[in-house]
């Protein structure tokens, strides 16, 4: 018989006695002897929960850091970032005097500024090095209301064309580059050969995620282009804080009319433009949201699973200590006494999975840091911050809480259904019991619904994932590296000494053992549908429309470095260079679109204003290369030869005979060897750029974490099934041995209780493949080329779950085909 505490015949609930300290410690202690001397169940459950709990709170630190946590600015609410919009961009930068003028035609933001990225070749005593930067408007730092913490930061004196050359360093770049010097104010470096004077150090908290930069400079005074209304090759976009009562809705409104009005007055570079108003917080983690929120509800349903299963193991153990508290009940203890015990019980269970959880959650924090590549990472400092605070502590406790509440009313509710004497007498068998056994059921399918779902979701995503890593890219990825080279504008400021420094990298890397082909390009492969130019064709009626095309610049070899595929016509060679007609190659997304029934080979293309100057003849078609990101549309493109161009920045693609990786410290010695000047920055292997590009490092995360949520669940399902099949098997055992007594072959009650369990699975399956279904939309901005329902996906994933519940109920069946009917007739 089980030991129970003392209990007087006639305390009652409302004895003050009944709460006492020693009544208390009696509970504790008895809530402690019942979990050791059932270590099956109290380990279980304990892990359990533990893993929800560890879970939850891991993502969670994640969402706070990304979504709930204030951005390090004042009022960052009132902040919103400005971008213009055409017909195929939709978040496209600004050019330097359209920004002027929405700077002083608003009357809804105070201040507007404008940022731009950038990349500094800085001459450090280790020799020049490229350092991420950005050049910004005086009043930038005014309107985030971000002050240094050393020195001053910029005012409007600072951005003139007269104004000495001043940086603002972040405090990371000041603590690693310089030491944390207190003396770095007043100091001077060089940037591009010029000298900057420090002007101060910003705060340690402070990040600016729309660009991860090192140094801030002013854009002081803008070059050609950016002074040039239609120029493209610029990288502005609007910040600005809305004035107190102005709604994002008024200030759309007027930006857009605004934008109109610009449209109107310079019709050939402003046509089709118009204004986008986002908040600072939604552009900074806009695409990480969905990757958020998809993991925050598998964390939740992995946290209600856990719940669920508990719960399911304490009304197990409710139905085995009926006689125990029946017992009590007979000898006087109250419904609140026994109430109290099991809420005592649900404190202590709940406080050793606490202390088991966030330890695994502390550890889990930092593991999937890992999953974020490095690159990415540098775009998101949001993170930096994550770890488990007291909001994320606060929200442990939340879960906590309502764990106890959970685990202490499910068995508590149990009382006040039974008749204490007839439990007494029954001993466990009943009508409360039948009722108890089909609410373990019911849970029972509800976890098996979760863990469908979970299921569903990481079998989308991670064919989503096969999928996006597999699409057409016509170019061969293996075998590739990739450089990006920064240049003084001052020593290569003209075209043939680009030519110059690109025929002498080219020899150099050549030369290196293993090196197969080398060309170069102004944008790589899988970056973006960015850099943009607008044509029109010769010869093609014209309606005023601004039609645009990805603009590349690429050497001669490019094409043969990528191994793209020729449709027609022939490549640019070496002898197309500034001396002879333009030309151009275009693919085949641009063919297909503006050529359609034409054969494009020797047709000519050209500015909106079809000048001299900018025309050139199309001599090749080549298979769409894919620009873009994985997931983004092949967009159309114009391929130009770089000894024709204007773009002086460099890529460097190089195919090697084996893998290139090793490769790469000898690719940037021949660099430095041509110039050592020269910054070299971002070196990949085509291979991983693919593997680690933006949407792709999201859906595999996904998949991961999803997958992980989802085999936690199935595991937990399958606990939970086969804690009821085995409860139902001890219950019905002397129904079991009459029938063996009778005759029935354990093949009969295989089938008996495999049954019980299939029905379950069945019903569990059919409601999962409905919610799998509908909860499959919340994953519709990760997911490519797969659709939610998915057949053959939900298929695989009712069969495994299928099979893992007959495999769970296999135990309990195989011990009730084993009852010896004497055995289980005398046992009664």
């Amino acid at each position: 018989m089980c030991r129970v505490p003392p209990v007087s015949k006639t305390r009652a609930v409302s004895d003050p006695q009944a709460f006492s300290l020693e009544s208390v410690l009696q509970d504790l202690r008895f809530a402690v002897r019942q979990l050791r001397k059932n270590p099956g169940f109290a380990g279980t459950a304990i892990l359990v929960l533990a893993l929800g709990i560890a879970a939850s709170v891991t993502i969670f630190a994640f969402l706070d850091a990304a979504l709930i946590q204030p951005l390090p600015y004042k009022d960052p609410s009132r902040l919103v970032v400005a971008y213009e919009t055409t017909n195929s961009c939709r978040e496209c930068n600004l050019s330097y005097p359209d920004y002027l003028d929405w700077k002083k035609a608003n009357t809804v933001f105070s201040p507007f500024e404008a940022w731009e990225a950038s990349v500094y070749l800085w001459r450090s005593s280790e020799g020049v090095q490229a350092v991420r930067g950005a050049r910004v408007s005086g009043g930038f730092f005014r309107s985030l209301g971000v002050a240094a913490i050393l020195g001053r930061a910029f005012t409007d004196a600072d951005d003139t064309p007269a104004a000495p050359r001043t940086v603002l360093l972040t405090y990371g770049a000041w603590e690693s580059r310089f030491g944390g010097r207190q003396d770095i104010v007043g100091q001077f470096l060089i940037l591009d050969d010029a000298p900057y004077s420090v002007i101060g150090v910003l705060p340690s908290e402070f990040h600016f995620a729309m660009r991860a930069a090192e140094f801030f400079t002013t854009i002081h005074d803008p070059n050609h282009c950016e002074q040039t209304r239609g120029c493209q090759d610029q990288d502005i976009y609007g910040l600005g804080r809305l004035q107190d009562g102005v709604s994002l809705q008024t200030a759309v409104a007027e930006m857009k009319a605004i934008a109109a009005h610009l449209e109107r007055e310079y019709p050939d570079s402003n046509k089709g433009r118009s204004a986008r108003l986002v908040p600072l917080r939604d552009a900074i983690v806009g695409d990480i949201r969905p990757t958020l929120l998809v993991l925050s509800s598998g964390a939740g349903l992995l946290l209600l699973i856990s719940y669920v299963n508990v719960a399911s193991l304490l009304l197990v153990r409710a139905e085995s200590r009926r006689r125990e508290t029946a017992l009590r009940g007979v000898l006087g203890a109250s419904l609140g006494r026994l109430v109290r015990q099991f809420v005592t019980e649900g404190v202590v269970l709940v406080t050793v999975a606490v202390v088991l959880g966030i330890p695994a959650a502390s550890v889990a924090i930092p593991w999937l840091f890992k999953l974020i590549p490095e690159r990415r990472l540098r775009g998101m400092p949001y993170f930096r911050e994550v770890g488990l605070h007291l909001r994320v502590l606060l929200f442990a406790g939340a879960v906590s809480a309502l764990a106890v509440v959970v685990f202490s009313v499910t068995p508590a509710l149990r009382l006040s259904l039974s008749n204490l004497r007839e439990n007494l007498a029954e001993g466990g068998r009943g009508s409360a019991g039948i009722l108890w056994k089909r609410f373990s059921s019911n849970l029972v399918v509800a976890e098996l619904v979760i863990a469908m779902v979970l299921l569903a979701s990481a079998g989308l995503l991670g064919k989503s994932l096969y999928r996006m890593l597999h699409v057409d890219l016509n170019f061969n990825p293996a075998n590739l590296a990739t450089l990006e080279i920064e240049v003084h504008d001052a020593s290569y400021g003209n075209l043939d000494q680009r030519m110059l420094l690109s025929r002498r990298l080219i020899e150099h890397i050549s030369a290196i053992p293993g090196v197969v082909s080398v060309a170069h390009t102004n944008d790589l492969p899988v970056t973006c549908n960015c850099n943009s130019t607008e044509f029109r064709v010769l010869g093609h009626p014209w309606y005023g429309e601004h039609d645009t095309a990805l603009k590349r610049e690429t050497s001669a070899d490019y094409f043969k470095v990528l191994q793209a595929r020729l449709i027609s016509g022939r490549f640019y060679t070496e002898a197309d260079d500034a001396s002879k007609p333009r030309v151009v190659i275009i693919n085949r997304a641009l063919a297909k679109r503006f050529f359609q029934g034409e054969d494009p080979v020797g047709k000519t293309i050209g500015g909106p204003d079809l000048s001299s100057k900018s025309l050139a003849q199309i001599v090749g078609v080549v298979d769409d290369i894919r620009e873009g990101d994985l997931i983004e549309t092949i967009a159309p493109a114009v391929y130009y030869p770089f000894k024709q161009g204007t773009d002086p920045r460099f890529f460097i693609v190089v195919r090697t005979g084996k893998d290139p990786a090793p490769m790469v410290p000898a690719l940037v010695v021949a660099i430095h060897q041509v110039d050592p000047n020269l910054g070299v920055r971002n070196e990949f292997v085509m291979d991983r750029r693919i593997n680690d590009s933006p949407a792709a490092f999201l859906n595999r995360s996904s998949a991961s974490l999803v997958g992980g949520f989802a085999s936690s669940a199935l595991l937990l399902g399958a606990i939970g099934l086969y804690g009821v099949i085995a409860y139902s098997v001890s219950q019905r055992t002397r129904e079991i041995g009459v029938r063996m007594a009778l005759g029935a072959s354990r093949g009969a009650v295989y089938r008996l209780i495999l049954g019980q369990a299939g029905f379950l699975a069945a019903v569990g399956i059919v409601i999962g493949l409905g919610c799998s279904t509908a909860a499959a939309t919340l994953l519709k901005d990760l997911l490519f080329g797969v659709q939610s329902w998915d057949v053959s996906t939900l298929i695989t994933v009712a069969g495994v779950l299928g099979i893992c519940a007959l495999l769970a109920s296999y135990l309990p069946a195989r011990s009730a085909a084993l009852v010896n009917p004497i055995d289980a007739l005398r046992a009664e």
